[in-house]
């Protein structure tokens, strides 16, 4: 029986491992479960033929890049190996294992089911990105089951703290892990016909506006820092024009634009009453950066239009600081690898596929970047990330299983 074959006889091993993962409820922040979805990883990758570890990040980086209501909560990263006899090169499969909270009314009850219906599999983490993980482990099983020797060595790594910022997850591997990988492959990104080989970067400011309290009745009095924030906001309406007419086209044809998402969270400060003139007011910008980008640049250049605009506004005072950086990543999609990839989407889905940039930032550029090697995303991918009925379709599942025991057992390296 060919891999292909076994993966579509036993997909209820691979929904059965989904809805496990979903099931773990592993939320970031704060970071739940860690050690136990970490704990299973290891041994599944182990039952797999891999010589799989745990690996604990010390307390001391949890403190320089946790805040304090997240020490509780410790992190892992696994990483398994499996060497193959005469194999010269070496392929790392990489996903996160961490999710996004949840909040509505979800189809099937609980953000958490797993539950499958017409042909799509529900819950957190489905489309980003536990459904890959189950993917990769399913090519895993097929090739061992049906002895099909892959013709590199494996490395594969589950990872913390994506959706934060990936300082203990992937950040973290690719420094201090044992890994020696040639080529990479993060398993989100593209999906479908696409396979990604670059992705938008990211900064993350959150701004503070100070005002002056003073009574509701009068509030002549004082500052009000929510008004001040609000015309703050509409100042940046020219920079957002601006950032429209600068264009990235992708390789798949996409035009591409920088952005900014102003107030993915906003609030007050302390002291706050209905009847008070609220004296301080926050807010967050995202500042999607486009790969031919400059980062420092960037942030430089919107810290310089908040200034500018608050400015304008009289007695707006503000202070910014940065959260977050993710680094955008791109590479020409000429080298073999990502013709041998596409030749397998292309093998498994019986369509061309394409080559995409994706619009949101994942782990690529950490292998790209600081191991300098060939580095793609694709996964099954999904709908509604982030959102209420997060799901995958199984029939997507299946595929990227085959995909990668195709790209494992054809490409030449």
């Amino acid at each position: 029986m060919s891999p292909a074959a076994y993966i579509d006889h036993h997909a209820s091993d691979l929904l059965g491992r989904l809805k496990h993962l979903v099931g773990t409820v592993t939320i970031n922040p704060p970071g739940e479960n860690y050690d136990r979805i970490t704990r299973w990883l290891t041994r599944e990758l182990s039952s797999l033929g891999l010589q799989a570890k745990r690996y604990p990040i010390p307390g001391t980086l949890l403190k320089k890049y946790l805040p304090p209501e997240q020490h509780g909560f410790p992190r892992f990263n696994v990483l398994g190996k499996l060497p193959v006899r005469g194999a010269r090169k070496t392929i790392h499969f990489n996903a996160h294992y961490d999710v996004v909270p949840v909040s509505g009314q979800w189809r099937h009850g609980t953000p958490f089911s797993g539950a499958v219906d017409r042909g799509w599999i529900y819950g957190r983490g489905t489309a980003d990105m536990k459904g890959s993980i189950s993917s990769l482990l399913m090519a895993l099983q097929a090739l061992r089951a049906t002895r099909t020797v892959p013709r590199f060595n494996l490395e594969v790594s589950f990872t913390a703290d994506e959706e934060t910022d990936s300082a203990l997850g992937a950040g973290w591997l690719v420094r201090h892990a044992p890994i020696s990988p040639d080529y990479a492959i993060v398993m989100e990104g593209g999906e479908g016909p696409a396979v990604c080989c670059g992705h938008n970067g990211v900064i993350w400011l959150e701004v503070t506006v100070h005002g002056r309290a003073a009574h509701g009745s009068t509030p002549g009095a004082g500052v009000n820092a929510l008004e001040k924030m609000s015309a703050l906001v509409l100042g940046l309406d020219g920079y957002k024009q601006r950032l429209a007419r600068r264009t990235f086209v992708a390789p798949d044809g996409t035009a591409m634009h920088p952005t900014i998402n102003v107030g993915g969270i906003f609030g007050a400060g302390p002291g706050g009453k209905i009847n008070t003139v609220p004296a301080l007011a926050t807010f967050t910008i995202d500042r999607r950066v486009l790969s031919k980008e400059n980062h420092v640049a960037a942030e430089r250049e919107l810290r310089a239009v908040l200034a500018a605009a608050a400015r304008r506004i009289p007695g707006c005072r503000i202070s910014i600081e940065k959260i977050s950086e993710n680094f955008a990543c791109f590479s020409r999609p000429a080298h073999p690898f990502f013709a041998a990839m596409a030749a397998s989407v292309a093998r498994v889905r019986r369509k061309p596929a394409v080559f995409n940039v994706s619009t949101g930032f994942n782990d690529m550029h950490f292998f790209a970047h600081h191991r300098k090697i060939p580095t793609l995303g694709y996964g099954p991918g999904g709908q509604d990330y982030h959102a209420v009925d997060e799901r995958a379709r199984v029939k997507d599942l299946l595929d990227s299983a085959k995909i990668y025991a195709d790209l494992l057992t054809t490409f030449g390296g």
